[in-house]
């Protein structure tokens, strides 16, 4: 497996609308990118820096059904909260496939819809000494191999 960049972290919200101004307005980030995710029941924006670098910040929120996610907020008493960090990965399903085999603690063990077209994988929380952890496929990385 080979990390390529840190794609994202994201803030878990209860709501979007509410969420979005102090990232817009107050920190001066742009709008990116933002969508139901039906595979995950989750709503995500994407916050991006002036010059749009490869790491930016999504905000997610629970979009009905997403278990996981409002437990999360339960547990932070409905405040948002950072939920993940996210590697980009140049092959995600053979990440996966490596980190299952050497005994890696997996909540996936082969990609799954995420966010802006891309496969992703989660790491159990385990993993990582309680962050969770999310792979990403690398969209640039396999532009540039001629894999995309």
């Amino acid at each position: 497996m080979r990390i390529t960049r840190i794609d994202h972290v994201a803030v878990c919200v209860r709501d979007l609308e509410a969420a979005l101004p102090p990232w817009l307005k107050v920190l001066g980030l742009t709008m990116g990118p933002r969508e139901v995710v039906e595979a995950q029941k989750t709503e995500a924006a994407f916050v991006l820096t002036p010059e749009e670098a490869g790491a930016c910040v999504e905000l997610i929120a629970p979009a009905g059904g997403n278990a996981g996610l409002e437990k999360f907020m339960e547990r932070n008493g409905g405040k948002a909260g950072l939920h993940h960090i996210a590697f980009a990965v140049d092959d995600l399903a053979s990440a996966l496939i490596e980190l299952d085999r050497a005994g890696v603690p997996l909540i996936d063990k082969v990609p799954r819809p995420g966010a802006r077209g891309h496969q992703v994988g989660f790491l159990h929380p385990r993993a990582a000494d309680g962050v969770l952890v999310e792979l990403v496929s690398d969209h640039a990385h396999a532009k540039t191999q001629g894999r995309h």
